[in-house]
């Protein structure tokens, strides 16, 4: 059993990388690449975080129409009140493509229970599914001292069933290298009918690990990720358990 197996609430404070009090990089259309070999990051525990909140301005008209009506609202931050309300009504999940240099290809996410496994393939570990937006998000797992297994790793995130779409929500990826800055892709472009997007695209290449933003919005789901790619996987409908909060 891997030291990810069975991952359960407090335990993923163990696995944390990266310093929070560190400078970002954020990855951007001008600035798109960052090699991880290159700033000595390649190996240990590659830790990727999805979070997200309802765009305030969704929730009562205009910002400024509701302070009109509500004053001691400005005392309120943006981040509290979207927050509340993200709670019920997104469902963002936190997926991965991952191709392996041995020909292996296959899917890491919640729908259908492909939590993956951190010590042996695919080196890549789910540790769940984040249904009603809480402060820790979703996170992934990646084990770079088995780089050399890896080909690519095409890390996404869908839109689950009867959920809004991502123009009504501020989404953002973060990774947490072993050694460096984190680095933060944000999901800000209006696609009010994407049900998808492929995020960020971690590559082998010549040995050196490199990371790729990519965050390209499809009206699909996982299926036209993978023709967009050219994955090549067989995909059927899926469906979650009902939970209750």
């Amino acid at each position: 059993m891997g030291i990810f197996d069975g991952l359960r609430g407090g335990r993923a404070a163990e696995f944390d990388s990266g310093s929070p009090g560190s400078n970002a990089i954020e990855l951007t259309k001008r600035h798109h690449t960052v090699s991880l070999t290159k700033q000595g990051a390649a190996s240990g525990h590659l830790r990727i975080n999805l979070s997200w909140r309802m765009r305030t301005s969704d929730f009562g008209g205009s910002q400024r129409e509701s302070l009109l009506r509500h004053p001691f609202r400005a005392l309120k931050p943006p981040e509290v009140m979207g927050h509340s309300q993200s709670m019920v009504n997104v469902d963002l999940d936190l997926g991965c493509l991952y191709e392996l240099t041995d020909g292996t290809k296959g899917v890491v996410q919640p729908l259908g229970g492909f939590l993956g496994a951190v010590n042996e393939p695919p080196y890549v570990k789910l540790s769940g599914d984040d249904r009603f937006g809480s402060a820790s998000g979703e996170t992934m797992y990646i084990n770079l001292d088995h780089r050399d297994a890896l080909k690519r790793l095409l890390v996404f995130v869908y839109i689950y069933d009867q959920t809004p779409a991502f123009d009504r929500t501020h989404a953002i990826v973060t990774l947490f290298p072993s050694n460096g800055p984190r680095i933060e892709i944000g999901l800000d472009e209006r696609h009010p009918q994407a049900r998808s997007c492929a995020v960020v695209l971690i590559e082998n290449v010549k040995n050196e690990i490199v990371v790729r933003r990519e965050v390209k919005f499809v009206y699909g789901f996982q299926a036209e990720l993978d023709r967009l790619y050219g994955w090549g996987l067989q995909w059927g409908r899926g469906y979650k358990s009902k939970v209750e909060r």
